[in-house]
């Protein structure tokens, strides 16, 4: 395993566009599946500081987006998704009505809800603003971090 080098100047950059993140909310704005990885190359699978930094950044960034989303004259869904085994994959959700399919709402009928978080990031999420579900394949369990688990914050 290679040196993390540059840590603390990776850091700040990720904080930086977490903290100044703008969601596009005009009237034309939509939102097909678009997603945000933090962790694109997956630095959180080889150390678990890392990997609770990025999950306490994608939870960050969650909320910053869900704030933004109030302004959007439409319906959304928004929710952050975390992997188990890939760190790579984690990332924050949005989806509304889209003129690339009649794919709105989502379904997450296939979910698992309350749901014990694992070990490494049980405590970064305040269990009583947001809810947990799950997802579990053969591969790996995916965890969905939302507001409203109904319907995923259908709002609107």
């Amino acid at each position: 395993m290679k040196k993390f080098r540059g840590k603390k100047r990776y850091f700040r950059k990720l904080w930086s566009s977490v903290e100044t993140f703008q969601a596009h909310v005009d009237d034309d704005s939509w939102y097909d599946y678009w997603h945000r990885h933090l962790d694109f190359f997956g630095l959180g699978n080889d150390s678990l500081k890392v990997r609770r930094t990025h999950i306490k950044a994608h939870i960050s960034l969650y909320t910053r987006i869900s704030k933004q989303l109030e302004q959007l004259n439409k319906p959304y869904q928004a929710w952050v998704c975390i992997h188990d085994e890939d760190t790579g994959s984690d990332a924050v959700y949005v989806h509304t009505p889209n003129s690339n399919s009649d794919n709105f709402p989502a379904n997450f009928d296939f979910l698992k809800w309350d749901c014990e978080l694992p070990n490494t990031f049980y405590d970064l999420v305040d269990t009583s603003q947001f809810n947990f579900g799950y997802y579990e394949s053969e591969i790996e369990r995916v965890y969905y971090i939302t507001y409203n688990q109904k319907t995923l914050n259908l709002i609107k």
